[in-house]
């Protein structure tokens, strides 16, 4: 008697060990993104729910790595931010990372340096902790996914098909965000679902 309830309690705490493994959504294409709530640079907190209905690129970003200084000192990004928030796209940009590591800046200093790079996201996500990037297995930056207006990930990987931080390889690169956002704005499958990010790894909170 006494060895089946300990089995009994053993099962289920096993079971209970796996729940929020279960619960937690992965950023798989073709299926619902990860749903998330958290903090922006202007102060409010902006869900991924209320942005049902509308395109969404979640771009993540660390002002020191020189791979995000390449698509921002020439303009790539914040041309794309432009381009695609000119359409109605919501873009993201999310900083994850931790206090006192490569790339964290405060509320403050992250609209600042949007502005002096002429960078136009629609809002900027303070994920200090994380939370978010590890929901989407964000690895480096940049890193980028894009949301569709039913809520679904259509996209997820690299911005473009050269793994440098040579701004002279952006003319001779395939941009696989500006022409998954195309293909989608055109009713079309986006033909490079997957691709390989690059960049510098994200300085998650340990």
């Amino acid at each position: 008697m006494l060895l089946r309830r300990l089995l009994n309690v053993a099962i289920c705490g096993a079971s209970l060990a796996f729940l929020p493994m279960a619960a937690q959504a992965a950023a798989d294409i073709g299926k619902a993104a990860p749903a998330f709530s958290v903090k922006t640079a202007t102060g409010e907190t902006l869900s991924l729910d209320s942005l049902k209905g509308k395109t969404v690129v979640l771009e993540w970003t660390n002002n020191e790595c020189p791979y995000v200084v390449k698509h921002y000192g020439s303009g790539n990004i914040p041309n794309l931010q432009k381009e695609a928030t000119a359409q109605g796209i919501v873009w993201l940009q999310v900083i994850s990372s931790a206090p006192g590591t490569q790339g964290h800046v405060d509320a403050q200093t992250a609209l600042k340096l949007n502005t002096d790079r002429g960078a136009a996201p629609s809002k900027v996500l303070l994920d200090y902790d994380g939370k978010v990037g590890k929901q989407y297995d964000a690895q480096t930056t940049p890193h980028l996914f894009i949301i569709n207006p039913e809520g679904v990930l259509v996209y997820k990987g690299g911005i473009d098909s050269i793994a440098t931080a040579k701004v002279e390889d952006l003319a001779k690169a395939d941009n696989y965000v500006k022409l998954a956002l195309g293909e989608l704005a055109s009713g079309k499958k986006v033909s490079h679902a997957v691709t390989k990010p690059y960049g510098c790894s994200i300085k998650y909170a340990s």
